[in-house]
């Protein structure tokens, strides 16, 4: 069954419960109403009996003994003395309403049936004195015919209700599941195309439905550009890898050929082949840490940024005898994961280290505002390769005889945001300065 039937099946069954439930309470009420309104139009009219009788005198006309009809109401007089027994044209006397013409009994209503009508009777004494009856009934048949009517009412327009209410219904949410309609087309699309550059669908409402097509627009982009990072970082990493592997079976086959390692080429040969397997190790290495710092679920703590920035300086005076190393660091408290700010700076001053000439100096600054900054004095970066140094296997025209991945200031991206934080490179004079920022602790 269809969504969209459900819910006008839905829409139909709560209106026609709410309508039963209002004509459950309709008719009662409608029949107490009738039956209050004809008790007390039999008291009124036993009321006006007197002046009947005395109209009945004036004209020396016979006092009726057999009801009358006075408009809808039928009247029956009993002279004295009232005794139980049968009477002329209506239902018998009883032994209350002797009772009641001699003032032992209050006046009271009853139900009756007479000659295969029923009848609401009210019994009062006319005069206590005389000890004289009146009844006045009125023929309930007919209230049956009004009730039976209101009846069929109710029933057409509980059936007429829940009729409509689940046309209008299955229309408005036709037109409310138009957009789920096309989100299960995308869907079963992407399942069957695999791929994601198709999906555009209609946002505009402000309701439910309207943020579920806006989220899953988004979704389906950031995994259609997660789907397009990723090829591009394998196709990458294949492109990369394939250079140090093809120079070290290049090598291995040649010592495995003539003399092996007899061979007066072969120290260099196997010379060539460990700096190969190195960079392997490298990229590798790297390639693991894009990974490593490339989830978001990153461990967060209180990190004092200047502590970090002078352990990876003290490891790279003893890697780096040739350049001056200065720091400059101020007390800096951050919100970071302790490994991967680590490695942001570790990257950030090894690039420098790259790029310095023998006896250039490397500045390493760290300010109370949560900045990281590094700067070298090599020959800095080109206008036109800027705003790229930082793209996964980069690497200017100058750069690609020096050795590394290219991944390094990727990775210094990556983390920084990881941590909601920023990275940027300036130019100076001389050299250029990175800056790694990141969010400071409160």
């Amino acid at each position: 069954m269809k969504l969209r039937t459900r819910v006008a099946l839905a829409g139909a069954a709560v209106v026609a419960v709410a309508l039963l439930v209002a004509s459950l309470v309709l008719y009662p009420s409608t029949a107490a109403g009738l039956a209050g309104q004809h008790d007390g139009e039999l008291v009124l009219a036993a009321g006006q009996t007197p002046w009947l009788l005395k109209s009945f005198k004036a004209t020396d006309a016979p006092l009726p003994t057999s009801p009358v009809s006075v408009g809808n109401t039928l009247l029956q007089f009993v002279p004295p003395p009232v005794e139980p027994g049968p009477t002329e044209g209506f239902v018998p006397l009883t032994v209350r309403d002797a009772e009641v013409a001699s003032g032992r009994s209050t006046p009271y209503f009853q139900d009756v049936s007479y000659d295969g009508v029923r009848y609401r009777v009210y019994t009062a004494a006319l005069n206590q004195a005389d000890q004289a009856l009146v009844r006045t009934a009125f023929p309930l048949d007919r209230d049956d015919e009004t009730l039976n009517r209101l009846k069929l009412l109710l029933a057409a327009l509980t059936l007429g209700g829940a009729l409509i209410a689940g046309m209008s219904a299955r229309l408005l949410a036709g037109r409310v599941l138009r957009p789920i309609g096309r989100l299960t087309e995308v869907v079963e699309q992407v399942t069957v195309t695999r791929t994601l550059t198709a999906v555009d669908l209609d946002g505009g409402a402000r309701d439910e439905v309207g943020r579920l097509a806006r989220s899953f627009t988004t979704m389906t982009g950031a995994l259609h550009e997660s789907l397009l990072a990723q090829r591009r970082l394998v196709a990458d990493a294949s492109h990369e890898l394939r250079t140090p592997l093809t120079s070290l079976l290049t090598n291995l086959e040649l010592l495995g050929e003539g003399r092996g390692t007899a061979d007066p080429q072969a120290p260099a040969l196997v010379n060539e082949a460990r700096a190969q397997a190195g960079e392997l190790r490298v990229l590798v290495n790297d390639l693991v840490e894009l990974a490593r710092f490339g989830d978001v679920q990153i461990h967060l703590e209180d990190v004092r940024l200047d502590l970090v920035a002078e352990r990876v300086l003290a490891r790279a005076r003893t890697r780096a005898p040739h350049v001056r190393l200065r720091a400059e660091l101020a007390e800096c408290l951050v919100r970071a994961d302790p490994d991967a700010a680590e490695r942001a700076a570790a990257n950030l001053v090894d690039n420098a280290i790259k790029w310095s000439p023998p006896g250039g100096e490397v500045l390493v600054r760290v300010d109370p505002a949560g900045t990281l900054s590094v700067a070298d004095q090599g020959p800095g970066i080109a206008p036109e390769d800027l705003p790229f140094v930082f793209d996964r296997f980069y690497r200017a025209d100058a750069a690609r005889s020096l050795p590394g991945s290219g991944l390094g200031l990727a990775i210094v991206r990556q983390i920084a945001e990881a941590h909601e934080g920023t990275v940027r490179a300036e130019p100076l004079r001389q050299g250029v300065r990175l800056v790694l920022s990141l969010p400071v602790a409160l």
